[in-house]
């Protein structure tokens, strides 16, 4: 047992001897790797701890070398991509700014909207130097320096202060230089804004102002329209109803139809409508899906939308002849007012005793040294609306002389209306066409011309076109006006007036607004004509009038000559007797009998009579476009010497522009009694 016990107390002892020989090599194993790990990590700190001396003397040999062969084996591939000049530049640059590291990067090319991830502070990066397992053998000796170290070498360097010096003068130049042009550019486009807003009307804008409660819903007419689109599409549906006899949906549709028409009557804008309408939108669009669903044919509904358009073009184009027809029918009326008053004035002036009919200071007439205007005119109150505001613009009204010619129907108003307001100091005129016994069908061509068979049958034939379709065309050339030989006697000045030198033709459509005696000062260079041009880039030019086509036309005449107006011309009459102008006129009106060079009308005879003798006057003598242009400039009209409603608009009837009108209006009296008893208003 003893002997037992013995055995089984030294088998104890030798497996714990073993035991412990198992830990201590364990353990010893595990201190040789941590002095392993220990002595690399220490060794590799030595190694970034050394200091730059020690550096550069040992690795200052070995990376020569590989820096002179790596930068030969980049110039053997370089060579064969870039030309030699593109090599010494890139030597250059790289002489001037040094070898290319993050570092420098970091410490002085990298913009502020630069981020380096993963990079701390100069601080921390030379911190973590030490600490990380960078192979700092791969760096050039630059990359590894500080910002404290690269402060020493360039203040040991006045080279390199230099150049970085001039580096910063460069980016600060570059950048300076980028801000002047930014500048530059946004004044150019403020410059622009400010030019684009000078050009926007204030009165367009003035009524799109926020308060007002028609701008409170931007489509104002949203509903309305709508209920449109609901009566188009149930009249296709109600052709393709009828057309497949469907007659109980036919009469539905039918129906509704009838009920949106009578809701949406003349409405023009939501608020326009009935307090129904919305119901009514509601129950059409009922009936419209129901249709939808069992009539719907994209072919048929197609070819009923197509036909639609078709019948509405044409019914835009016979409104379109109609208002043609009716804006030419209403300029060639006289209105009521009008007709009135020279009815009454007529009465009254052939009541009056004969030496009370005649105008003072008559010697004035044929005086060559004051200034003389030639007025042709049919309406009483268009010629006193000239006289007036001539004279009441006028510096010397003393000095000027109206010479008025009318017709007999007319005489009588026109003198009477004179007499009872004469026109301040100024001398004033009055005659009749009819008297002038000269002025005959032997002398006068238009005159033959008018007596012919062929111009009655033009203006007076019984089966002339009524339809407004066939007549519309030629409507405008069959106003009475081109029948009066008032109309034509501007061409007949120097015989109307023989004593004179010059004289001023003025329409009975114009209003002056400033003193016209310098147009007797200006130099017409030997012209006969002083007139205000029209032409613009490619209208109202020579080719508008006249009938090109016409050899003796083409031969004579650009086609391109700029064209002017009649309504305000200041001609010098002695000229016009030595370059026989009249003699002119009437070789090409001859000439023109059956119409073939030009329409009816004084202009296109006065652009061929005076080709070449018209003298351009400054554009602010003269402004047309008042009877028929909208878009007149408003400073243009105010600058004007003289404004023109040359066009159908007259200002004395109801079609006039309102716009325009009160130029016109304010050199009226309408509390004067012959125009109250007549009833003309404003």
């Amino acid at each position: 047992m003893a002997i037992r016990g013995g055995l089984s107390g030294s088998s104890i002892h030798r497996n714990r001897s073993n035991g412990s020989w198992i830990c201590v090599v364990v353990l010893a194993c595990f201190l040789m790797v941590i002095l392993a790990t220990l002595y690399f990590f220490v060794g590799r700190g030595l190694h970034v701890s050394t200091t730059f001396s020690e550096l550069n003397e040992n690795a200052s040999g070995t990376n020569k070398q590989n820096a002179d062969w790596r930068e030969r084996l980049v110039l053997q591939h370089l060579k064969s991509l870039l030309s030699k000049e593109v090599i010494d530049v890139i030597a250059a640059n790289t002489n001037d700014l040094g070898p290319l590291s993050l570092h420098s990067f970091k410490r002085n090319n990298l913009s502020a909207s630069w981020k380096v991830v993963g990079q701390g502070s100069s601080d921390d990066a030379s911190a973590e130097v030490s600490q990380t397992t960078v192979d700092v053998k791969q760096e050039t000796p630059k990359a590894r320096q500080n910002n404290s170290s690269d402060d020493q070498s360039d203040s040991v360097d006045p080279a390199k202060q230099a150049r970085r010096r001039l580096r910063e003068k460069r980016r600060e130049k570059r950048a300076a230089d980028l801000v002047k042009q930014d500048d530059e550019v946004i004044v150019k486009l403020e410059n622009a804004a400010i030019e684009r807003s000078k050009s926007v009307d204030s009165a367009v804008l003035g009524k799109y102002n926020i308060w007002r409660r028609e701008n409170e819903n931007e489509n104002s007419d949203s509903t309305v329209r709508l209920m449109r689109d609901q009566i188009i599409m149930a009249r296709v549906y109600l052709s393709i109803a009828k057309m497949k006899n469907r007659l109980d949906l036919f009469q539905e549709l039918q129906h509704g139809l009838k009920d949106s028409q009578r809701a949406l009557g003349e409405a023009t804008t939501d608020a326009d409508l009935q307090h129904g309408a919305p119901l009514k939108i509601r129950a059409m669009g009922q009936i419209l899906s129901k249709a939808r669903e069992q009539l719907y044919d994209c072919k048929l509904v197609t070819g009923k939308l197509r036909a639609m358009l078709q019948s509405a073009e044409e019914q835009v184009r016979s409104l379109k002849k109609q208002s043609t027809f009716l804006n030419q029918l209403a300029a060639k009326t006289i209105p009521n007012g009008l007709h009135c008053l020279a009815m009454r004035l007529t009465i009254d002036y052939y009541l009056l005793p004969p030496e009370k009919r005649k105008f003072p200071r008559s010697e004035n007439l044929e005086n060559p040294n004051l200034y003389h205007y030639a007025l042709f005119s049919d309406n009483v109150l268009a010629a006193s609306v000239v006289v007036d505001s001539t004279i009441m613009n006028a510096k010397e009204p003393e000095k000027h002389v109206f010479h008025l010619v009318t017709d007999k129907l007319n005489f009588g108003a026109v003198n009477m209306w004179f007499l009872l307001n004469p026109p301040g100091k100024a001398t004033i005129h009055v005659e009749n066409v009819d008297e002038f016994k000269w002025l005959n069908s032997s002398y006068c061509p238009v005159l033959r011309q008018l007596e012919s068979a062929a111009m009655k049958e033009y203006y007076f034939k019984a089966d002339h076109p009524t339809t407004i379709s066939a007549g519309a065309a030629n409507l405008k050339y069959r106003n009475p006006k081109y029948l009066s030989m008032l109309n034509h006697l501007r061409f007949y000045l120097p015989q109307v007036y023989p004593k004179l030198d010059k004289i001023l033709f003025l329409d009975d459509d114009i209003v002056v607004q400033k003193d016209l005696t310098g147009l007797w000062s200006v130099n017409l260079h030997g012209k006969v004509n002083g007139a205000v041009e029209t032409c613009g880039e490619s209208f109202h030019r020579f080719d508008k009038y006249l009938n090109f086509s016409n050899p003796h036309i083409a031969r004579n005449f650009d086609p391109n000559a700029c064209g002017w107006a009649y309504g305000m011309n200041i001609f010098d009459l002695m000229e016009w007797k030595k370059k026989d102008i009249t003699g002119i006129y009437h070789k090409w009106q001859n000439m023109n009998e059956d119409r073939t060079l030009w329409k009816l009308g004084t202009l296109p005879p006065g652009l061929i009579t005076f080709y070449g003798l018209t003298h351009p006057l400054q554009k602010s003598w003269h402004v047309l476009g008042l009877g028929y242009n909208p878009s007149v400039v408003k400073s243009d009209i105010e600058n004007a010497a003289v404004i023109h409603y040359n066009g159908n608009n007259k200002p004395w009837l109801e079609i006039a522009m309102t716009k325009y009108r009160s130029y016109w209006t304010k050199y009226i009296k309408y509390d004067h009694p012959y125009l109250r008893s007549c009833n003309l208003t404003e």
